[in-house]
């Protein structure tokens, strides 16, 4: 157990973050010492959940080491089953007390759930429009508030997204509820601008 609260955690994510932003990355943790520390156990500062894109490399991003994160990552960041059971490891057995849900823009998955509605759209591979199917709702609703003729906003969609993960994770996961409840962890949704470096909250559910 990392022994850090939900607002700790936090705080050195963002801490993390800026310091790649400014392009001072400390790099820390990433030593002989600390890889043969973590042989026989991890006790990671927090579960980043995130969306598969080579950019986002989510040590990188937060400037953290080897053994500080519990990352989960798939595509657009789709909640499954073996998402929720991961996470719930990471806070049950782990005992992390910080979950980030991690999304960004200029995401593929996201613009292929936009493609996908047009009416002369190619169909997907099976595998892939089953995988965007959890963010077509998203897409639905931003292209509703849209003027026509206007394309729709993949970034207004990803935001969208980006809380209905959250919404689905809260609601398919008692043990992460309830420990939300218990004020032993938090859970942050953010999105990260590419060009930037920079991750922005978005979601915050408990207290950092």
């Amino acid at each position: 157990m990392s022994g850090s609260s939900p607002a700790e955690a936090w705080a050195e994510m963002v801490a993390g973050n800026e310091r790649f932003v400014a392009g001072a990355p400390q790099h820390p943790r990433q030593d002989v010492e600390r890889r043969e520390a973590l042989a026989l156990k991890q006790s990671p500062h927090a579960a980043l959940f995130g969306c598969s894109d080579s950019r986002l490399a989510a040590e990188i991003i937060f400037d953290r080491g080897i053994g500080d994160l519990f990352v989960v990552r798939n595509a657009g960041q789709i909640i499954s089953d073996s998402v929720i059971g991961s996470l719930e490891y990471a806070v049950g057995v782990l005992q992390v007390p910080l979950i980030v849900v991690l999304g960004h823009d200029e995401c593929g998955a996201v613009l292929a759930a936009i493609d996908s509605q047009q009416p002369d759209a190619t169909p997907l591979p099976p595998h892939i429009a089953t995988l965007i199917s959890k963010i077509i709702p998203a897409v639905r609703r931003v292209a509703a508030g849209t003027e026509p003729g206007e394309p729709v906003d993949s970034q207004h969609v990803g935001r969208e997204h980006l809380r209905d993960t959250i919404a689905e994770l809260l609601d398919s996961s008692e043990l992460i509820s309830e420990a939300i409840a218990a004020g032993t962890l938090a859970l942050v949704g953010a999105n990260y601008r590419l060009l930037e470096g920079r991750a922005v909250p978005d979601v915050i559910v408990g207290s950092v």
